[in-house]
């Protein structure tokens, strides 16, 4: 994981990374502090599935949109409406408490000469997902990886999702939902193309 992304902050690479060891160290400190005993038989193996998962669940920070997002497709016979992929399911994990996030995505742009692979922007979701993130952060980003990379009229994000640090802890408020949205270009400047894309996001 040396190459790092480039559309992720350059401050948080400074420090190495650690080994497998070292993690797996860290979960046996973890363990100790929650009063358990890793030495017994059922978490013996409990520091290396924790690092292995983490990996796993963390796999956004070795990944870049440039690469996933750098092949368009300009045979597209005149087509320039609206292009959305509507109930993306993610999986993310709060930067605040390390807890998850689970959630949906909706995700359009109105095209300008150029479309995208539909499950590249699947990929874009799930590279950004797999991050510690807040859910303002993780909607900003995925217009702008969009956005900059295929250049069309407009891009809009929602994202619905479920955080499970508001309801495994403090307020403890199970079932509840928070909403993001960002829009760019014509979506952000044309009211009734916002509304369109609620339309469509929102109703099978």
């Amino acid at each position: 994981m040396d190459a790092i992304v480039k559309n992720f902050p350059a401050s948080s690479q400074k420090q190495p990374q650690p080994t497998q060891q070292e993690v797996e160290e860290a979960v046996r400190v973890l363990l100790r502090w929650t009063g358990d005993d890793p030495e017994r038989e059922g978490l013996l193996d409990t520091p290396k599935r924790v690092a292995n998962a983490y990996r796993e669940l963390f796999g956004g920070y070795a990944e870049t949109t440039e690469e996933i997002l750098g092949r368009t497709f300009e045979e597209v016979s005149g087509y320039d409406d609206i292009v959305l992929v509507r109930d993306i399911p993610f999986f993310s994990h709060c930067e605040h408490h390390m807890l998850p996030i689970i959630g949906k995505a909706h995700v359009a742009y109105l095209p300008q000469g150029r479309v995208l692979g539909l499950s590249k922007i699947a990929r874009v979701v799930e590279v950004f997902g797999r991050r510690l993130q807040t859910q303002e952060n993780l909607t900003a980003q995925i217009a702008s990886a969009i956005d900059e990379t295929l250049k069309p009229r407009g891009v809009a994000v929602m994202i619905e999702a479920r955080h499970m640090c508001m309801e495994m802890r403090g307020v403890q408020k199970q079932g509840s939902h928070t909403l993001t949205t960002t829009f760019t270009g014509e979506f952000k400047a044309n009211a009734a193309e916002q509304a369109r894309f609620f339309t469509l996001a929102r109703n099978p």
